[in-house]
């Protein structure tokens, strides 16, 4: 007769179990932290890209020659050209209340927001715009600082591009700000972009 084996039929124990599930759990938790910050980095790309190109539009607007129109009478002459920073800009959207944890779509009426000012001030000077969905309130200020804390303040021959946000609803503001000041007939922009409580 035929003696049967048995085969071991031995399965996870208890204990084996659980280390598997806590692995699968820190596991998790890292992935999701990974994305969340990811995802919030991918947020203040925006408020850093459009920094620099707001004071890159300052310092083209700066460069330009700008001239005064004139009727010219027989044998007279014209004023001078001369640079000039453009003025002040109007906060876009008005209050950080519109951008607190929710995107801000900016109206592209003729006068409104990015298409408000002159050819010597605010956002029109610096033929600058955005018809994009915005995560942050967007600042251009001459001769005076912006309001983001720690950031150096610019002369009065200076300004200071900002964005203030806050991306997850809290009411702690974050802060970008990139600024530039007139030195020796030459606008001189600062080397980097300040940031205040980046991920708030």
């Amino acid at each position: 007769m035929r003696a049967l084996k048995r085969y071991d039929r031995r399965g996870f124990t208890l204990v084996e179990l659980m280390i598997v599930v806590a692995i699968i759990g820190v596991l998790a938790a890292l992935a999701i932290y990974g994305v969340t910050r990811y995802l919030a980095s991918a947020k203040t790309s925006e408020a850093k890209n459009t920094v620099g190109a707001i004071s890159r539009a300052a310092a083209a607007a700066y460069e330009r020659e700008n001239a005064v129109s004139q009727i010219l009478g027989d044998g007279a002459t014209s004023a001078g050209t001369n640079q000039a920073l453009c003025d002040s800009a109007a906060a876009v959207p008005d209050t950080t209340a519109e951008i607190q944890g929710v995107k801000y779509q900016p109206s592209t009426a003729t006068g409104a927001d990015f298409d408000s000012g002159t050819t010597t001030a605010g956002w029109r000077c610096l033929k600058f715009s955005m018809t994009q969905p915005i995560y942050y309130q967007y600042h251009y200020v001459r001769g005076a600082s912006a309001g983001v804390p720690g950031a150096p303040d610019p002369t009065a021959t200076g300004f200071d591009a900002a964005a203030i946000g806050d991306l997850d609803g809290d009411t702690v503001l974050s802060g970008f700000a990139r600024g530039g000041n007139v030195v020796n007939g030459q606008l001189v922009l600062a080397t980097q972009v300040h940031i205040d409580a980046e991920f708030e």
